[in-house]
């Protein structure tokens, strides 16, 4: 028998709570995406999930640790070998990755370039690692005039492609993403994600639109998402979740602009009769405040997410799950622009806690995907422990 109807899983994109235990191995001692955050804030404001015990899990200015949290509450470290968005979500759902996918510090190869060339007829500019406006920005107008394609990366393993809307219709963009994203699939490039990034506007105006799409790897192995498919369950994948897992076990996409919209449509969903994994990425904490280094923007973005919370709370029915995490770090006071390896806030949430406790700490992010699984009583899957018996 089920002891959930339903489950929200909320992913706080690059919400990281302190380095982990081999964060020197990955040149991140020291990050802490929370706390630093915090310190620049001279505290945050973050009421709502001080009551379900995220300051009683980690030390942070400006959030309590409470008596009574009404959630359970823990850190979980990454087992799998990256810091990437596509390694910390398929490790929720079950996987454990063992090789990194590919970046690209110095730009793309020639030869993966040409064939772009050659299949579009058009040129490339750019093909550094770059912020997604500034090169817009710098490179844009060239784009206007010549029809040169704007190929860029990041510290992920990203491929992005931009282009004008009235100079490169959509349409076309996809299809030119799409025959990249073919181009990368082995191991000899290993490139997470092949984005395209159109934008609109004038020279100095130009702005990018939500017509973005991501061509993802598929997932290495099943995930918990296409076993409960499997099993005539909902899984439901709200903002670039989809995309993350390209399509795998997703029974219903929902695109989303920004946070703000990924909370509209998470609180939208919870009035609809269904029975399976409601699954939200908040992606704007990483891509617009994190990379960019913005710490003021991402705890501004921080404290509006907790001002939503209580529409979610609300609206939980009592066969209802919220699960609340992140999927790695991007401490935006640490060195570089990267992704940082830190543990992540693990909060439980139900109706029926009485009193909320610290639950043991999560060796892997598997452990999520193994406690859903168990919950709807689907193949478990190979990486992770079920906390399911800890929660009830």
């Amino acid at each position: 028998m089920k002891s959930f109807k339903r489950v929200f899983l909320i992913v706080m994109d690059s919400v990281g709570i302190g380095e982990a235990p081999d964060s020197e191995k990955f040149n991140d001692k020291g990050a802490h995406t929370l706390g630093h955050i915090a310190e620049h804030m001279n505290g945050l404001s973050m009421p709502n999930m001080e009551k379900l015990g995220l300051g009683n899990i980690r030390p942070v200015q400006g959030i309590e640790k409470v008596a009574h949290p009404k959630a359970h509450y823990t850190t979980m470290a990454e087992a799998s070998n990256g810091k990437d968005t596509m390694t910390g979500h398929w490790e929720i759902m079950g996987l454990y990755i063992d090789k990194p996918f590919r970046t690209f510090p110095d730009g793309f190869p020639d030869e993966l370039l040409n064939k772009i060339k050659e299949k579009t007829g058009r040129g490339v500019v750019g093909n550094e690692p770059a912020s997604g406006t500034e090169i817009i920005k710098d490179l844009g107008q060239h784009h206007v005039e010549t029809g040169d394609l704007i190929v860029y990366t990041s510290a992920d393993s990203v491929l992005q492609i931009a282009a004008h809307e009235e100079v490169v219709p959509p349409e076309e963009l996809y299809e030119i993403c799409e025959y990249a994203r073919e181009l990368t699939r082995d191991e000899k490039y290993m490139v997470g994600r092949v984005i395209a990034r159109p934008f609109i506007g004038k020279s100095g105006e130009f702005e990018r639109t939500s017509n973005r799409h991501d061509y993802a790897l598929k997932p290495f192995g099943r995930t918990v998402m296409n076993h409960m498919a499997d099993a005539d369950l909902d899984v439901i994948a709200l903002g670039k979740i989809s995309d993350i897992y390209d399509g795998e076990g997703v029974t219903e996409a929902i695109r989303t602009k920004h946070n703000m919209d990924g909370m509209d449509q998470l609180v939208t969903s919870m009035d609809t009769d269904f029975e399976g994994l409601n699954f939200l990425n908040l992606v704007d904490f990483d891509a617009k405040f994190g990379h960019r280094r913005d710490p003021q923007g991402y705890g501004e973005a921080l404290e509006a997410y907790d001002e939503r919370l209580p529409e979610v709370l609300n609206k939980l029915n009592d066969d209802d799950l919220l699960i609340i995490t992140a999927d790695h770090g991007n401490d935006p006071i640490h060195h570089g622009t990267d992704h940082t390896r830190e543990l992540v806030p693990l909060i439980v949430f139900h109706n029926g806690i009485k009193e909320g406790k610290e639950l043991d700490q999560r060796q892997t992010f598997a452990d999520i995907g193994a406690t859903i699984a168990e919950n709807f009583s689907v193949e478990m899957p190979a990486y992770g422990k079920s906390f399911l018996n800890k929660i009830q």
